[in-house]
């Protein structure tokens, strides 16, 4: 059912028929989520970006954006209204991957599905194809489209591609060939690709727009304030600040890979933590040794969390290992082991950063499909660089990492350091004699 047409309750009205441009969008609710325990957080309010994205008309609907613009969400709403408002059509949702897909568009629409009571399980349907099904007959489609045979499927009514410059020109074009009404899509512009080039200069059929995370009143003041803190690096803020095209460069770790999940023969080697709470959140995740490589694993994004609850999460989880952790919270760290984590602080020092960081960029690593925050931060981790546009280096001249959107990207080098670097002797000594005396401590208490 449309969302406004019979849902007069919902807190997420929406308009019906704005493809065919008979009425306008009242008011639209924005979603964001973070990991806890697997489980997604949401919240949702009227924003600038879903009205923008609703007051487009052409064939072919380009938006491209910053980060947190909201760019995904508001497409995905406005196929979900079309969808129950229009009988019997095929929309297909296309990434460069399966794995991409699961831990971004699939899980926003089933999130936003889920949060208005719209959900119906018989209606998701994994195999062949993953498809939801509505009760107007039309069907939203998930598919992975990386090579150019993949593109010759069945014609379909409406395209939404999802961070279109992942993928080749001949790709896309073959789609949008299939395509009978609509074409969506969206992309940070990072760098000039086949829209810039092959289409906007040679179509008249084409509604471009640029959203930023201005136009995403849904953000809180912390992520803003973690966007706005890149305005001294120039190439970062030109992308993914303003939206506009540019050419990121100095990212630290580019050749990651994403995965569905961990694979089931990785073994576990190491949890780490990094710590926040009011303006940063606390972040943990595992690493997993899977033959030559490393698979990384968000487990929590949350902020506002006491010492006792990330014990109690640490605690929780099905398998125990060693956790690697900010040396930097020392009484954090005591706390965590009185109360029964096995943890071990990060290895500090004269450019330990900078030798940690060389040590991860040697490993192949790949990352999960649900690990958001993991890609978030690693696409946004980058060599600092000075108002004059030179990269900031060390006494020693080692380069410097940012200082913001970098939580998992400290967590994941304290678990490296913590498995693969030597640690001077002085050093290992005195973290063995500091938790022998928490340990006893805690036997102590335990026996009064």
């Amino acid at each position: 059912m449309p969302f406004n047409r019979f849902r007069t309750n919902s807190f997420f009205p929406l308009i019906t028929a704005t493809a065919k441009g008979k009425t306008s969008l009242l008011t639209v609710r924005r979603y964001k989520s973070r990991f806890t325990e697997d489980k997604a957080y949401m919240q949702f309010q009227n924003t600038t970006a879903t009205r923008k994205i609703f007051q487009l008309r052409k064939r072919i609907r380009a938006v491209a954006g910053g980060t947190s613009a909201s760019k995904t969400i508001s497409i995905l709403v406005w196929l979900i209204d079309y969808a129950q408002s229009t009988k019997n059509e095929l929309i297909s949702v296309v990434s460069e991957s399966y794995p991409h897909l699961l831990g971004g568009a699939m899980l926003d629409f089933e999130n936003i599905m889920k949060s208005q009571g719209y959900w119906q399980d018989a209606s998701w349907v994994r195999n062949p194809r993953t498809v939801y099904m509505f009760e107007t007959g039309s069907k939203i489609e998930f598919i992975s489209v990386d090579e150019y045979g993949k593109a010759h499927g069945p014609r379909r009514d409406v395209l939404f591609i999802n961070e279109a410059n992942n993928l080749d020109y001949k790709i896309v074009d073959q789609l949008i060939t299939r395509t009978k009404k609509i074409v969506w899509m969206d992309w940070n512009p990072s760098s000039e690709f086949w829209f810039y080039t092959e289409m906007k200069p040679n179509r008249d059929d084409i509604d471009f727009i640029t959203l930023t995370y201005k136009d995403n009143e849904a953000l809180d003041s912390v992520m803003v304030a973690e966007i706005e803190g890149h305005q001294y690096n120039k190439s970062w803020w030109q992308v993914y600040g303003l939206g506009q095209l540019g050419e990121v460069e100095d990212i630290i770790y580019p050749n990651w890979q994403e995965i569905i999940e961990v694979p089931k023969e990785a073994r576990l080697e190491r949890r780490y933590l990094d710590y926040g709470y009011t303006n940063d959140p606390t972040e943990i995740g595992d690493i997993y040794k899977w033959n030559d490589s490393w698979v990384m694993d968000e487990l929590l994004y949350q902020t506002r969390m006491l010492n006792p609850a990330i014990i109690d999460f640490l605690k929780s989880q099905p398998e125990q290992v060693m956790v690697a952790a900010d040396s930097a919270e020392p009484k954090s760290n005591d706390e965590l082991a009185l109360g029964g984590v096995a943890i071990i602080p990060a290895l500090k020092g004269p450019d330990s950063v900078w030798y940690g960081i060389q040590k991860v960029q040697q490993q192949k690593i790949f990352y999960t499909a649900r690990s958001r925050n993991i890609r978030r931060e690693r696409l946004a981790y980058i060599w600092l660089r000075d108002r004059n546009g030179q990269l900031v280096r060390t006494s020693k001249g080692h380069t410097v990492p940012i200082g913001t959107l970098n939580h998992h990207m400290d967590g994941i080098r304290y678990g490296f350091e913590s498995m693969l670097m030597s640690m001077p002797s002085d050093i290992i000594r005195r973290q063995s004699q500091h938790f022998e005396r928490v340990a006893s401590s805690q036997h102590l208490n335990s026996t009064k």
